[in-house]
């Protein structure tokens, strides 16, 4: 969506701004020995305090119907789309992808963090510190003037020459009335090619960065994207609102943590 009035501007604004201080509550709430339902739960009662809806809920997906949470909750080598278990509690090491948005005034938002639960491994600090350094550094190309070729292009490079991959079926995307909407975003790309990037435009910039293959399987629920070779995966996501010198950051996330201690 492009933003053309001030309205439009500080209504997605608010958006962004609540949708973000309920992932910074669901994340100090992420701890060893509760389970990803556990965060749910807590998503539910955060957006009825702030009189919104999850983006998440009653999305469609074929035959698999209407998905049924806030969240979603992707631990390890599931990459996205983790329905929250209530069956399997965080461990100390865990990768945790904690995929979040809500609807505001007819606007949606859309945002990932990836976080490691107790104590880390070195090898899997590195993968999520690239990706999200592989986001955070795509997402500043997104200037009036640039490409789309331009955000993955970064995005690829920065985590290639770590040795890690980016998934290439699953790709950032516009938002505004509507969870997904154009352009496409892929977390790789050619600099100066595709379409151009226009002030205002409001764009969802993520990449989903493997340790291994970049291929995946989809679990019988439908929805929960694994590694096919069950390596760990890191997930980063921001909005950003396209503008002359340097993008507006809508989801303001930077300084997060990684590690939960």
């Amino acid at each position: 969506m492009t933003l053309t009035t001030a309205t439009d501007i500080a209504t997605i604004r608010k958006a962004a701004e609540i949708s973000t201080d309920i992932l910074d509550t669901l994340r100090k709430n992420l701890k060893v020995g509760i389970y990803p339902f556990d965060i749910e739960q807590k998503a539910w009662q955060l957006t009825a305090k702030y009189k919104v809806s999850p983006s998440f809920f009653g999305v469609r997906n074929g035959h698999y119907g209407k998905y049924k949470y806030s969240c979603c909750i992707s631990v390890n080598e599931e990459i996205l789309h983790g329905i929250p278990s209530n069956t399997r509690k965080f461990q100390s090491g865990d990768v945790v992808k904690l995929d979040f948005g809500i609807v505001y005034k007819g606007y949606y938002t859309d945002h990932c963090y990836t976080f490691i639960i107790g104590e880390p491994s070195a090898e899997d600090l590195k993968l999520v510190q690239t990706s999200k350094k592989a986001t955070e550094s795509a997402m500043m190309m997104a200037v009036h003037g640039n490409r789309i070729g331009d955000i993955g292009a970064i995005m690829y490079a920065t985590v290639q020459k770590e040795g890690y991959d980016v998934l290439k079926d699953y790709v950032g995307h516009g938002i505004g009335k509507h969870l997904h909407e154009d352009p496409d975003i892929p977390a790789y790309g050619i600099p100066g090619h595709g379409e151009l990037l226009k002030e205002g435009m409001t764009l969802c910039i993520e990449s989903q960065v493997v340790s291994g293959t970049d291929m995946t399987i989809v679990q019988p629920n439908g929805w929960t994207i694994v590694s096919a070779d069950g390596k760990k995966a890191s997930m980063f996501e921001y909005m950003v609102i396209v503008r002359q010198q340097k993008p507006e950051i809508l989801t303001k996330m930077q300084d997060w943590p990684i590690v939960i201690a």
